[in-house]
Order: structure tokens, then sequence, then C-alpha cells
């Protein structure tokens, strides 16, 4: 194994890389030696994994990228060296070797299109390659016997439908098998110990104590701690510490931390690796979403290696992630190569926060998930400032076991909301009522919504108005979040009106003065009212959030943004709020409005159940990972650069594709090529500053030109105008219908 290669850049013989593989699987058992799965099962597996290297064709390949399109993949070629005579004689069952054999043969997924004459000249020609090094230890019974028997391998995966326990315990060993060996190859640790939250948490409360002697874990916090080993859902409202909350029941244990939205997740990554783990928490928490190295960038250390610390994040490697759902819930699939993350879960915590910002396809892939999670032993705790009733009856339809607390945990020794709701349409002249040198945020269903009423705003010659929007080009839109942070922060003196849509609904930490909005749903506006007296008491006379509910016609986005028959429930069920709105009331909303019984003829539900059905249709390792990326990404949206925009940064724009097209001499040393990387993703992430995300339809007739980024991605220049005040602005499209504010959320 020292003569053969598995690896070329950096060279590294097959010994070297079933050594780093065995040192990993210790790792992994010492951190989990109670793990229940077969520990010797997948040690073989490790062992035997890349025998099947030691071939000509596949050394060929290393040295010289010379290619044979009759090669048979090497992890088939590995099957010739297990001996499973001696499995059998030592107890191993037919179905035990058939983990082992498919953990191996499918450890990389690859077409197993060849004939059995190939098949065995490749096994003989194999032979013939080792006699030179006085290697008999072949199978040569696998010859014989095997390639006759496809009983192990070819046309014959192992499927969830056949039998469930096998299904599981082949996940969890080749899952597992993936994750050492992804390690190996990267030359990281597989696993980095939880040892330190729990310490790091009472340090947290002794700093509190400090500033205040009566500090301590309030009941939420408390009720978390005492149900560790339990799956939970609880409800709390805003302000109670659920991020502490779900970091005290992870516990020492590995555990990701998963929010709906990027804005949120970096906050809370700063809290945790700036106030809690502090010291090398590079090793300790990662962030794990679509822009994550362009947040690492930001990270200023000349101690952190940042390429290192992104290859164990992506890894899954480090105690705690906190990440995006589709980072880790898309292994709902079955997507060929998705067992490593659902083999990670089997010893993982899971917490999810805000459940009620998911929309119906990603709630189904949710639901989904966690049935997996609870089959194979993980634990998850769901963290919401309020549940739809809903959600828990399609939890129990997946027989998913879960607790919950006898009521929420809510603070009755304040109100915040005062409310008046105005059967009308949102305007200008009510909005300039309720300013007053103050800080007023206004929230529209809809982009179009949200841009006239910022525009008669400026009409009316008002300062300090803003407009924020999901249309905006990453550079502004990141611009819009710190601005919108600085005037919305709880020890600012400033004012003025922002203009926005859901962007602001559970992304961002601020507190406005007064809140003037569009009806959404009751879920989508109680998150708006939390914009506004967020930990504040209200003991002011009249009112300090504005609900338009529409007047001969619906708000805007309804129907489309908005579910329409969910939006006239919630009109029914606001439509008597007038004054104070206790936190008590907003939960007994939710419930009483949310049931299966009102919702089980709104598209809404029909979406849920029949994603959770699609999903379910779908045969095991159908898919690829890239198709299921799309479907997590939302196919419906494009992302282009606003014509506008190219021509004002044309000359940056193609020296950031230029960088991107550098390639990688081979007499380049690993430091020059991790040089390279790193500008090419710099130069990625500076480029898609430039971009908008916007519907697909719009892109269609709508295209000037598309930037060649490499021989499989262009980017599209879309026709429209754009400001940084307003944002994006398409007319028509090529139908001459619909312009983008119509339909753009």
């Amino acid at each position: 194994m020292n003569k053969f290669l598995a690896k070329s850049n950096p060279q590294e013989t097959i010994q070297e890389h079933t050594d780093n593989l065995i040192k990993n699987y210790e790792i992994l058992k010492t951190i989990y030696p109670n793990l229940e799965i077969d520990w010797d099962m997948l040690y073989m597996a490790c062992l035997h994994h890349d025998l099947g290297k030691m071939n000509f064709k596949f050394q060929e390949k290393l040295t010289t990228r010379k290619k044979y399109d009759d090669e048979i993949p090497h992890g088939i070629l590995s099957l010739a060296f297990i001996n499973y005579e001696e499995l059998e004689e030592i107890g191993y069952s037919d179905d035990d070797i058939k983990i082992l054999f498919h953990t191996v043969a499918y450890h990389h997924e690859r077409d197993l299109s060849y004939e059995e004459f190939e098949l065995e000249e490749a096994i003989e020609s194999m032979k013939e390659d080792l006699k030179q090094f006085e290697y008999n230890k072949l199978n040569s019974k696998f010859i014989d016997d095997f390639i006759e028997d496809s009983f192990f391998i070819k046309n014959d995966r192992i499927y969830e439908k056949d039998n469930e326990d096998i299904f599981i315990k082949y996940i969890i060993i080749k899952g597992l098998l993936n994750r050492i060996d992804y390690a190996a190859s990267g030359h990281i640790d597989v696993e980095k110990q939880n040892d330190f939250l729990i310490d790091n948490m009472s340090d947290l409360l002794i700093n509190w104590k400090n500033q205040n002697p009566n500090s301590d874990w309030n009941k939420l916090q408390k009720y978390m701690i005492k149900n560790r080993e339990k799956n939970v859902i609880v409800v709390a409202q805003t302000g109670m510490g659920k991020t502490e909350a779900g970091l005290l029941w992870i516990g020492n244990n590995k555990g990701f931390f998963t929010l709906p939205l990027k804005t949120a997740i970096n906050s809370i990554f700063d809290r945790i690796s700036k106030n809690i783990v502090k010291n090398n928490f590079q090793d300790k928490v990662g962030l794990l979403h679509s822009d994550t190295y362009s947040e690492y960038l930001n990270i200023k250390s000349d101690h952190i290696d940042l390429d290192e610390y992104f290859n164990k994040t992506k890894q899954m490697s480090l105690p705690l992630t906190v990440c995006t759902l589709d980072q880790i819930f898309d292994f709902v699939y079955r997507y060929r190569g998705f067992e490593s993350k659902l083999a990670t879960l089997t010893y993982s915590k899971i917490v999810i926060d805000e459940i009620q910002m998911y929309s119906p396809d990603l709630l189904a892939y949710l639901i989904i998930g966690l049935s997996y999670i609870n089959k194979v032993g993980g634990k998850f705790a769901i963290l919401t400032a309020t549940l739809p009733n809903i959600v828990l009856d399609l939890l129990r339809e997946e027989e998913i076991e879960f607790e919950t607390p006898n009521e929420a945990f809510i603070d009755e020794s304040f109100n915040r909301h005062s409310v008046k709701v105005i059967e009308n349409d949102i305007n200008v002249d009510y909005i300039l009522n309720f300013y007053n040198k103050n800080k007023v945020l206004v929230i529209c269903n809809t982009v179009k919504k949200a841009q006239e009423i910022y525009n008669e705003l400026e009409k009316k010659g008002i300062d300090n108005i803003n407009l924020f929007h999901s249309g905006f080009i990453k550079k502004h839109r990141k611009e819009k979040e710190l601005d919108i942070l600085e005037l919305g922060s709880r020890h600012s003196d400033g004012y003025g009106i922002w203009v926005a849509t859901q962007v602001v609904e559970a992304s961002l930490d601020i507190d406005f003065d007064v809140l003037v909005t569009e009806l959404s749903d009751i879920n989508g506006l109680f998150q708006r009212m939390g914009r506004c007296y967020r930990k504040r008491k209200f003991i002011g006379k009249g009112y300090n959030c504005y609900v338009f509910t529409g007047d001969k016609k619906e708000c805007s986005g309804v129907g489309f943004v908005v579910d329409k028959d969910i939006f006239n429930l919630s009109k029914c069920y606001i439509r008597n709020v007038d004054g104070i709105l206790t936190e008590k009331d907003k939960i007994d909303i939710i419930s009483n409005l949310y049931t299966t019984d009102n919702l089980k003829n709104t598209d809404y539900y029909k979406l849920i159940k029949n994603t959770i059905s699609y999903v379910k249709s779908i045969e095991d390792f159908e898919k690829s990972k890239s198709e299921i990326k799309k479907k997590f990404r939302n196919i419906n949206t494009a992302t282009v650069i606003p014509v506008d925009i190219y021509n004002k940064n044309k000359f940056d724009i193609e020296e950031y594709i230029n960088i991107m097209s550098l390639s990688y001499d081979k007499k380049l040393t690993d430091n020059e090529r991790k040089k390279i990387r790193k500008s090419k993703i710099i130069a990625r992430n500076k480029l898609m500053d430039f971009t908008v995300s916007v519907q697909q339809y719009l892109v269609e007739g709508n295209i000037s030109d598309n930037l060649k980024l490499n021989n499989y991605e262009y980017l599209p220049i879309l026709n429209s105008t754009y400001s940084k005040e307003v944002g994006i602005r398409v007319a028509r499209n090529k139908k001459g219908k619909i312009s983008i504010e119509d339909k753009f959320f």
C-alpha cells in the first residue's frame, strides 16, 4: 500500500491515507463511545475502502491524468479484498455483509454500468499488478461467486422501502465512513469534542451575577436544562433568552442551531463566538450558509487559517454550527451521497428557532427531517415565539416523539403593544400622523407597495426616510441592514421612517417606536410587532401598532405572497382588537387560528401535505445533490446584475471574472494554490455583491447580455432600472404583462 497512491495533490499513498482514516475512526470512537453502531464494521470499511486503487489504470490516472473509459470504480474493486467467508464464520449475517459491501462500493457515488466480463478482467489485471509486490491476499472466491451473483451491489441498492432497519444501519455506517474519509483527505479531525459549553454558559451566568447579584437562569432556560435528553417544543416570547436556552439544552453535545435567515444566523454566531465560547472559537463554533466564506473574511485574526476553518465548518467537524435549514435538512430527499449528514445527526442535537418563518415547502422538509432524526437517535428542540397547532398535528402524524411544557414562557409583568386595526388601505397620510421626530417602521407585503409608499413620502419632502426590501443588490442590502440596525438600536436617539417588506420580520434586532403595517397573516403580524417596543413596556395612552386590513380590496400580495384563506381568517381574528394585546392574547390567537380544522382546505396546508407526499415518493438515491440544492434555493428565482449596476461597475466586474478564471499550474506549491483559491473566492464574493435575486419569469426576454463565469455558469445582465434608494424595477416582461413589483417579495 506504500507503493500505490491514493491521492495525487498532494501525493499520498494508500497506506498514509488509510492511517489517517484509522486515526479519525479512533477520534470518533473516543468522543462518542456509546454511539449504537457496529464499530467493527465501520473499522473494516475504513481499512478496505480504497484498496481497489491498487490497479494500473487508477495509478495511471493519478500520475499522468490519462483516463480509461472502461475503468471500473475503485470502490467495486476494493470488495475483492474483503474475505466474506471469514465474516460468515464469525457470525456476520448476509444483511451485515451486504451493508459492508455497499458501504465500500458506494463510498463514492459512481456509475456502475460495467459488464461482468469487464469486472472479471479488471480483477485479474489487478492481481497481475500486485504480483510484483508478492501481494496474494485478494479474495479469489470473489471472482468465482460474486460476479455471477450481483446480490451485493449492482442494481440492488439498499432501499428504505425494503427494510427500514437495514437501511438505517447502512446509512449510519456509510455516512460515518464518508465523514472519516473526507476528514482524512482534508487532514482535519473528523470531530472536535464539545467539552466546554456547559462551563462557558456557567461563566456567562457568573458575568451576569457580577452586574446583578439576583441574576439567574429564567424558567425557560431551567426547563431546557431539565429536559436535555428529550425532544422538546417550546413557545417563548421575544426577549426570553431563547438562544441561551437552546445552548443550555445542547450542553456538552454536538449541536446545530438553525434559523431561517442569514442575518439572524450571523448575529447569533457573533454572540456565541464573542460572548460565550470566546477562546479558540475557530475550534468550537462555525457559521454555515451560502455566504460563509465571505463572512469568515471579516474575521480579523492572524492566528486563524480561514481555509482550514472553512473546511472544518463545511465538513461539520465543529462542536457547534449555526446554520440555515438547507445546509443540513436537504438529506430528506435521500440524494446520492446524503448519508454523511444523517449519520452525523445520530449523535447531534438540533435547535430549530422561529419555525413560523418557514414557507410550506420548507416546513414539510423540516417535518420529514425530524422524523428521520427521531429514527436514528438524534434529538431536536423547537424554540419559537409562535407555534401554529397545525405543526404539532403534522409532527404527530409522522409519529415523532416530543415533549411540550404545560404553558408558554411569557413575561406577563408588562405589555409591549397597543393595537389599532384600521379597515383601510395603508397610505402616506396615516403614516405622517404617527411621525413626530420618532422612529416609525412601515411594513408592506410587496416590494411594489413599499416602493409606492416610499416615493409618496419622498414627494412630501420628509427627511430621514429609507426603503428596505429584497430587491437591492447584496452590497446595498448589507449597507441598509447596518443603517436600520443603527437607528433601530434601543440606545439610538435618532429618528426617521423606514419603509420595508417582510425582510425585517425576524432577521433584525430592531426596536422602533411605532409600527405601521399591512396585514399579511397573524403569524407575520406578530413577528412584525416584535420590531416595535421589542423589550420595552408600553405605558402611554393610544397605540404603538397600526394594522391596515384593506378597504374594498385586500392588502397587497394577498393571493400570491400571502395565502388568501389565511389572510381572511387573520382579518376575522384581529378585527375586534383595540388596545393592549398581551403576550398570552397573541399565543391564544395563534392556537385558535392555525388549527388543522381551520386550514385543511387552504392552499397552505395542501402544499405542506403534497410536499411531504412527494418527497416520500422519491426513490432513495434517485436525485443528485445539485438537483436538491436547486429545490432548496428556490428554482423560481434567478441571480442577475441590473444593467445600471453593470454599466457603472463594468471595470471591476470584468476584473473579478478574470480572477475567477485563473487556472492552477501543476508546478504551484500548496501555499500558492491556497492563495489563488482564496483570491478566486474573494473575487466571486465581490462579484456577487452586485447581484440581486428576481423571479425567474422576469429573466426571459429581459436579458441584455450573459457574463460567462466558467464553462458551466453564466450571470445574466437584466434590463431594468436600479437605484440605491429604490432598488430594482423591471417595467414589463417580454409578454408586456406583470411588472417585478407586482410579485416581487
